[in-house]
């Protein structure tokens, strides 16, 4: 199996992905499935943490402060904004599920200068379509680079049957502010009907690295650099959770050159 491919396991802890495991310095991934009662201590040590409830609703204690009844959505394809609590780094979050609860952990180096500890207001998470016909997706903007974060950037996008995301294909690997920024970044895939999956290519100008993959529902596929786009056949519909983490907290990306004529025709 490709290295950039990770298939869910474990009964509460579905994916941990690390810089370590990853084979970068950025961007790290957890996953859990927690049943209702269940409680999770969750720190990392010089790293922010954005919890975000893919589904279900928890409460989450960091220091002093409480938040109850965080979440809501019984399925990431649920038209409602997730919930999602900003944890800087150097404290502890305590997560209580008080139902059946699907949450990712997203994180990445932090120096604790992005505090305190904060709710996410789904009125801070920007939405907006990009694209047009079959490559139109449907994007949320949990933790974008005009909210604060040391490091972390968030989103999720849905996409149709049929169409295509992260298309034209677009990468961020070089450092060559202002033109493109260098981010790693993950992607959570979760299709519907679950039987579904996506093709993902990771691909280089030189094709040193060039990869098709199939990811299935709950799998994760890496992008280390690279244009990354995803397909989505007929007949279902395509969730994926964005991180994405690297030197300088903003996300410029370049086009395929091959294929940016897609977005400059007229109409």
């Amino acid at each position: 199996m490709s290295r950039l491919l990770a298939k869910p396991s474990g009964a509460q802890q579905v994916h941990r992905i690390t810089p370590e495991s990853a084979g970068w310095h950025h961007v790290g991934f957890e996953l859990y499935d927690l049943q209702t009662g269940q409680n999770l201590v969750l720190q990392q040590t010089g790293r922010e943490l954005c919890l975000v409830v893919l589904s279900g609703t928890v409460s989450v204690k960091v220091g002093e402060q409480l938040w109850n009844d965080v979440g809501g959505r019984d399925s990431v394809f649920d038209d409602q904004a997730p919930g999602a609590i900003y944890v800087p780094a150097g404290l502890s979050a305590e997560v209580s599920a008080d139902s059946s609860v699907e949450l990712a952990v997203c994180s990445a180096p932090g120096e604790g200068k992005s505090g305190p500890a904060r709710i996410i207001d789904s009125s801070k998470m920007s939405q907006e379509v990009r694209g047009k016909d079959t490559n139109t997706r449907y994007v949320r903007n949990i933790l974008p680079e005009t909210e604060p974060a040391d490091n972390l950037l968030v989103v999720e996008v849905i996409t149709p049957s049929g169409n295509w995301s992260s298309y034209p294909p677009h990468k961020h690997d070089r450092d060559a502010l202002p033109e493109e920024s260098k981010l790693e970044e993950t992607y959570y895939h979760r299709l519907n009907p679950s039987s579904g999956y996506v093709h993902q290519r990771v691909y280089t100008d030189d094709r040193s690295l060039d990869e098709t993959l199939s990811a299935e529902d709950r799998d994760v596929v890496l992008v280390p650099e690279g244009y990354h786009p995803v397909g989505v056949p007929h007949g279902y519909t395509s969730y994926y959770l964005n991180v994405m983490a690297g030197p300088v907290r903003e996300w410029h990306f370049a086009n395929d050159p091959a294929h940016e004529w897609i977005i400059k025709q007229p109409g």
